[in-house]
């Protein structure tokens, strides 16, 4: 897996905060139960902050997140992108492709769901 090119002097952190909108990270932990739920470190970055926390998502699509300090806006845009990545494991599994991805990035701002 090929890693992101960040400037010269400049935090791979820093190159994830968006000028506007919020940027979604997951990367998964582990798989649980024979690999029908996934645990996930979760980060959301936003223009002002960066708030952690942690993802369960079950291929059945439930999921449970946490991110401390974060609003209920940005809890809400990161429960509907857990629930999307959760529903989409059973029908990656019967493709036959791995049904948890490692990483999942997704911005969010204005004209993209803000």
């Amino acid at each position: 897996m090929s890693e992101l090119p960040v400037p010269v002097g400049e935090s791979v952190i820093d190159s994830l905060r968006p000028t506007e909108g919020a940027r979604f990270l997951f990367e998964r932990d582990r798989e649980h139960d024979g690999g029908s739920r996934a645990e996930y470190r979760v980060a959301i970055y936003t223009p002002d902050a960066t708030y952690s926390g942690r993802a369960m998502l079950a291929d059945d699509g439930s999921v449970s997140v946490e991110a401390a300090g974060a609003s209920d806006d940005l809890l809400a845009m990161l429960t509907m992108l857990a629930k999307l990545t959760a529903r989409s494991a059973a029908k990656k599994r019967e493709d036959g492709l791995p049904p948890w991805p490692h990483r999942v990035l997704r911005w969010r701002g204005p004209g993209r769901g803000e």
